[in-house]
């Protein structure tokens, strides 16, 4: 075979070659470890500088399939100093602590329990993801009865069960009240909630719950505040670190919440999240305003814009006061002495003038705001105004 041939051959087979895109692509469905989703993985390589920032993609996202449980169980804290439920009023108490006695070969089904040193309370603790048996957490105590106090008592062994009706712990322990009560004959002072408590570490774990973290094959990162932007930026902060670490773009976007992973297939599951979480992104966040009349509480985003408006708030306080009077009769007369009233009304208005708020940035909203003088409530007026006026770049949230 001549020269010209062998040439010819080998520009023929690197026509033939994939592109670097389509190259990544069956470079990445060959790693994925069997991944596969029902769809084809079409990762897009966008702009990684402009996503790149400060906050860890583990702190902003949680891994699909791995969540915590809710465990409630039913008790009763002995030891108290008469600060527990009255079996009168609470008649849940004195059966459980009867059922509770029977148990122990104690029979007082013919007499009625009368002391308070018993309270019966509601127990409830959050299962970690990935927990072993004999492992232990912390729980959670709350009164059901008339009780005035938990402090100085023990929980009683508490069997705690999950939403599917097993038993998933066992809580017992000495509850720790931060609150306190104290009661003389004329005056009652509480500070804090003391008919709620903590065990800590007083749960024991006696049954794994399965978990479902990477049964399928399948990797996802959910954002805990949904947004598109946030995760367009956290696929290509990905994708780029992926690319240089792996030669392979490993994450794909589904929508505003959900990240799709494909994990190489020399990597374990474990060491492939821990090393994405550590990347930093800039999330996005929504305009948005939020007040709480109750409290006087504005909180403004960075994003906020406000359209130029012109306003004016003034407070007008009136106060009416009743001042008493006594009106004497003259010496020697018939006249009677009676008391009379004198009705003084006062007006008083402040403010008044027009000022001109508007600002395409979170520091120039609030320099205009503060430049009216306004206290939290008047804020809170003239922002819920801005935004019926249609000049209020932004979501308003009142709580």
């Amino acid at each position: 075979m001549n020269l010209s041939r062998i040439i010819g051959v080998v520009l023929a087979l690197v026509s033939m070659l994939p592109t670097a895109e389509a190259a990544d692509m069956i470079a990445s469905r060959g790693s994925a470890g069997g991944a596969g989703f029902d769809q084809p993985f079409r990762p897009v390589r966008g702009d990684p500088g402009s996503a790149v920032g400060t906050v860890r993609i583990k702190d902003i996202t949680s891994v699909h399939g791995v969540r915590a449980n809710q465990l409630v169980g039913y008790g009763l804290v002995v030891g108290l100093q008469g600060s527990g439920d009255s079996m009168r009023n609470a008649p849940f108490t004195e059966q459980s602590l009867q059922s509770m006695l029977d148990r122990m070969g104690v029979n007082i089904r013919s007499q009625s329990a009368r002391g308070k040193n018993v309270a019966a309370v509601t127990v409830t603790a959050e299962l970690p993801p990935f927990i072993g048996t004999g492992e232990r957490i912390d729980v959670t105590v709350s009164s059901l009865g008339d009780a005035s106090s938990l402090m100085g008592g023990t929980l009683v062994m508490t069997p705690l069960y999950g939403a599917d009706g097993e038993i998933y712990a066992v809580a017992q322990g000495s509850v720790a009240v931060t609150g306190f009560t104290t009661q003389g004959d004329s005056e009652k002072l509480t500070q804090g909630v003391p008919t709620t408590g903590r065990v800590a570490n007083g749960a024991l774990v006696e049954r794994e719950v399965p978990g479902s973290f990477n049964d399928d094959g399948k990797l996802a990162f959910e954002l805990f505040n949904p947004d598109f932007k946030t995760a367009i930026r956290i696929v290509d902060v990905i994708n780029d670190y992926a690319m240089k670490r792996w030669g392979v773009a490993v994450a794909q976007e589904e929508d505003l919440r959900t990240v799709h992973l494909h994990r190489p297939a020399k990597v374990s599951p474990t060491r492939f999240l821990a090393e994405l979480g550590d990347l930093r992104v800039a999330p996005d966040q929504p305009a948005r305003v939020v007040i709480d009349e109750r409290t006087g509480t504005v909180v403004i985003g960075k994003d906020v814009q406000i359209s130029t408006v012109a306003l004016t708030h003034g407070n007008l306080t009136v106060r009416v006061s009743e001042l008493p009077s006594v009106s004497q009769p003259a010496p020697l007369s018939d006249g009677q002495t009676v008391v009379t009233s004198e009705t003084l009304v006062e007006a008083q208005q402040d403010g008044g003038n027009f000022a001109y708020v508007g600002g395409a940035d979170l520091e120039t909203v609030v320099r205009g705001l503060n430049r009216i003088g306004l206290k939290p409530t008047g804020i809170i007026a003239v922002l819920q105004a801005i935004k019926t006026a249609g000049a209020l770049q932004a979501e308003l949230v009142v709580q």
